[in-house]
């Protein structure tokens, strides 16, 4: 069974991702947040939540087919 939290969780990184591939980074960033601060061991949240941190400071091309390209390991 799902807690009410975890779903709460689910919730707001979909609502993330939604407008993480929008390319609407900043939006996207205080769900992802949000989201660890509810449970602090999700991966998903954290991977988004510094792809979008990356985006804000580097926005992809204007043709991003929201594929994120790893340049380092």
């Amino acid at each position: 069974m799902i807690t009410e939290e975890k779903k709460r969780v689910l919730e707001l990184f979909a609502q993330g991702r939604k407008f993480y591939k929008l390319m609407k980074f900043a939006e996207a960033r205080p769900l992802f947040e949000e989201a660890l601060r509810l449970d602090d061991s999700d991966g998903p949240a954290k991977v988004y939540l510094a792809r979008c941190q990356h985006y804000i400071q580097e926005p992809p091309p204007e043709d991003w087919d929201g594929v994120f390209d790893m340049k380092t390991k």
